[in-house]
């Protein structure tokens, strides 16, 4: 004999840590379906990333389907499902940087932070990613740390500029 299926009912219960994105949808966005990438920026900018509970609660507060949130999420590059760093270096491999030395920047910040593309250092101080190009052809090869492009790069300069940065940060 099989039992009938429980009906299922939305929860509306969410963990404490999500107050801060609930109550933010709640001021700003309630019942509002079209502001999707605007409360996923937020809730990046405050949980420093977008985990699938995270997904689920902003799904349920806008009134959309997990399906969705997850599709946007998986999408734009620049919100993340793991947690990123404080810093986060792109190395461009555009046309120009790749000929004039990208790859070799990007073999050498693998060894040196010992992660690969797309990870975190598990002091979570850098994420590491490429950029397909940033717009400085002209300063090849170049990176960015955060907003902020460096022109010319070599595995020294990188390793100077590692250096500089893990300096502020004990400061």
């Amino acid at each position: 004999m099989s039992t009938p299926a429980k009906p299922q009912t939305e929860s509306t219960a969410h963990p404490e840590e999500f107050n801060e994105i609930t109550d933010f949808i709640d001021r700003y966005y309630a019942g509002r379906k079209d502001a999707l990438i605007q409360v996923l920026h937020a809730a990046q900018e405050i949980y420093g990333y977008l985990p699938l509970e995270l997904q689920k609660v902003i799904a349920e507060k806008l009134g959309v389907s997990l399906a969705k949130v997850a599709g946007v999420v998986s999408f734009y590059s620049f919100l993340s499902t793991k947690p990123r760093g404080k810093h986060t270096i792109r190395i461009c491999l555009g046309t120009a940087c790749y000929v004039r030395g990208g790859k070799k920047l990007v073999d050498h910040l693998i060894k040196k932070l010992g992660i690969e593309i797309g990870d975190t250092t598990p002091d979570r101080l850098y994420t590491f990613e490429i950029a397909r190009c940033i717009g400085a052809c002209g300063l090849a090869p170049a990176l960015m740390v955060d907003d902020e492009v460096y022109k010319q790069m070599t595995p020294a300069k990188v390793d100077k500029l590692l250096a500089e940065i893990e300096k502020e940060e004990t400061a």
